[in-house]
């Protein structure tokens, strides 16, 4: 017996490192959700590519980089999120939660609470830090 092997679904998009960057990052990811018919968890998805695409330009991101966000749709209905970048540094479990009044450290808490599973890939130079979500 032959097993068909179905590929996922595969986008990606390469951005700069610009402020910008990230409300398009967020665009593209809303439109490839609805072009896939898998925008259940949409709110879920944007808010972490939000936090990767935000953390990679301010942690991952030389001057004259930029980053790749890749978004794959598996058959068996899992979304992965990926962003990768060529910056030096590694990314850690979330830390403490920060301070009420503090300006940053919420990014990855969040993901981590969102996803259903998170991580993060060598890459080089660089690194991949990847989250999924079940959609189907």
């Amino acid at each position: 017996m032959n097993a068909q092997t179905q590929h996922p679904h595969t986008r990606q998009a390469f951005y700069r490192r610009d402020r910008r960057s990230v409300r398009l990052a967020r665009k593209f990811a809303w439109q490839t959700l609805t072009d896939w018919a898998a925008a259940e968890r949409g709110e879920d998805v944007l808010l972490c590519v939000s936090e990767l695409a935000t953390n990679a330009l301010l942690h991952g991101v030389p001057a004259g980089r930029g980053f790749l966000l890749r978004l794959v749709l598996h058959a068996e209905g899992a979304l992965r999120v990926e962003v990768h970048d060529s910056g030096p540094g590694e990314v850690g479990c979330p830390g403490p939660v920060p301070e009420a009044d503090a300006e940053h450290g919420r990014g990855l808490l969040l993901v981590a609470a969102l996803a259903d599973k998170w991580g993060v890939g060598e890459r080089n130079p660089g690194k991949i830090v990847w989250c999924e979500f079940l959609v189907k």
